[in-house]
């Protein structure tokens, strides 16, 4: 089934100026001629490796919940003779010529980002140079922070990130938490939801410069007015790395948090469904004393980033422009309604979800009462088709291997997915933890790299219940197609 969907290679193989298969062309340089072939002709090797990428993409039932599947349009801009164009500085003001149209592409992708995310321009601005998100992160720092200013964001194990300061007792892990002096705060545990109380009394005590909501794992909404309050108590800026939830955000399927913070960042690939980069909001009015505008753009370029990635800005012009449509935004409560059926099912199947349930487009599912962990399941579903990640849950003593599993129901969503689709998607993971769990009694030694070994290996006994698991997770996936490819 997978030959029968219909292949990007015409659309982004073909020349944008003449229409004609690239491999026609040819082009003298010097005395030589430099022929220009298709990707098939000019390198084989990895056209097979991307071919078995696609296939794998097809057959998979793919949960992570910070990847997607952006659209043919998407892949057009990007793949786009937008990616030759050196830009450094803002339209405008280039460091080098031959920008007007450049010029007017990313102001183009500016005004969209503003309507998309429902913004007035006299009161917000948007740099949407930034490589990714986690560039974009620090670029903020950059910004409105002295070297060792004191930050909070919510701790990696309780579901955050580790651009937002991770830090353990022998490692300052992250970029920023070597740069700047970070100090969680976290969940919790009893309900598995973000303990403003602790966080009310941590701040007041280290009066941080800068307070971060936002997460990678948590499946609750962020409290925005509390955090406000805090913010405002102790004198700090208040930003929202809304990465996961962007596109939930657009379609107002989630709460609003640029009603509340001074920052807004993001990336574009994950619910957004763009291209991969990121984007950087400010309020436009001074906060703090600091003007945010010039700051932040000064801190993309020439802070910590050179030329644009000009063909990332171009598809991200496509996918802010999709965002305003009502098609997206019925794909977003498409996204929430499956993520909870999936909730629903799993907690009928007896597992124990941290927050017990979700309010957007992730469930965190904790796997410890069962005897087992994220990296043993992750394996096995893997083996199954079936991609998720392990993942840290409250408690846990490992990031390699920890205690749950995170499961995101946007990108079987753009395929097609419904809540019937995802009830079964919980009954195929609640047959991979069986299998695992049989796995584990069987292997010889206790650590998990013994077990990867083992399940690895062409003995493995269960080989053939992971296969069966495999071909019917297959035959639901291959029903569905995938968008640009």
């Amino acid at each position: 089934k997978l030959n029968s969907v219909k292949p990007c290679r015409a659309q982004l193989e073909s020349s944008l100026v003449t229409g004609k298969p690239p491999s026609s062309d040819s082009f003298p340089v010097g005395e030589t001629r430099f022929v220009d072939h298709g990707l098939s002709e000019a390198d084989p090797e990895v056209r097979a490796i991307i071919n078995k990428e696609k296939e794998r993409q097809f057959k998979s039932l793919e949960l992570i919940a910070s990847e997607n599947f952006t659209s043919r349009a998407v892949m057009e801009a990007v793949g786009s003779c937008l990616t030759n164009k050196y830009s450094e500085g803002l339209p405008g003001k280039r460091y080098y010529g031959g920008n007007e149209y450049i010029d007017e592409l990313e102001i183009l992708c500016q005004k969209r980002a503003l309507a998309a995310f429902h913004l007035d321009e006299n009161k917000w601005g948007v740099n949407v140079q930034p490589l990714s998100g986690s560039p974009a992160n620090f670029e903020v720092y950059t910004a409105i922070l002295n070297p060792h200013d004191r930050i909070m964001g919510l701790d990696l194990p309780h579901g955050g990130h580790l651009s937002h300061g991770f830090m353990t007792a022998k490692r300052r892990v992250s970029g920023t938490s070597i740069y700047f002096e970070s100090m969680p705060y976290r969940l919790d545990e009893s309900t598995g939801l973000v303990d403003y109380d602790m966080l009310e009394k941590t701040a007041t005590l280290f009066r941080p410069k800068l307070i971060i909501c936002g997460a990678s794992a948590y499946p609750r909404d962020f409290d925005y007015p509390r955090m406000r309050k805090i913010a405002d108590a102790v004198g700090a800026f208040l930003m929202m790395d809304m990465a996961h939830i962007s596109g939930l955000v657009a379609a107002s399927v989630v709460a609003d948090p640029f009603e509340y913070c001074d920052i807004v960042t993001t990336t574009t690939h994950k619910s957004l469904r763009g291209p991969r980069g990121g984007m950087i909001f400010f309020k436009k009015d001074p906060v703090l004393g600091v003007d945010l505008e010039s700051a932040i753009n000064n801190a993309v370029f020439p802070g910590l980033q050179g030329g644009p990635h000009n063909h990332t800005i171009g598809g991200l012009a496509v996918c802010l422009q999709h965002a305003q449509s009502p098609e997206f935004k019925a794909y977003q409560n498409q996204v929430v309604s499956n993520c909870r059926a999936l909730a629903r099912r799993l907690v009928e199947l007896g597992y124990a979800l941290v927050s017990g349930g979700s309010d957007n487009h992730l469930v965190l599912v904790d796997l410890r009462p069962l005897g087992i962990d994220g990296a043993r399941v992750e394996k096995i579903l893997d083996m199954a088709s079936i991609t998720l990640n392990k993942n840290s849950v409250p408690g846990d003593k490992s990031a390699l291997v920890p205690g749950g599993i995170r499961i995101g129901s946007p990108a079987m969503t753009t395929r097609g997915f419904t809540e019937k689709e995802f009830t079964a998607i919980a009954d195929f993971i609640h047959e991979g933890v069986q299998i695992t769990i049989e796995a584990k009694g069987l292997a010889s030694g206790s650590k998990v790299q013994e077990f990867l070994k083992f399940v690895s290996s062409p003995d493995f006994p269960l080989r053939d219940k992971v296969s069966n698991l495999r071909s019917r997770v297959e035959a639901l996936t291959t029903q569905f197609p995938i968008p640009g490819v």
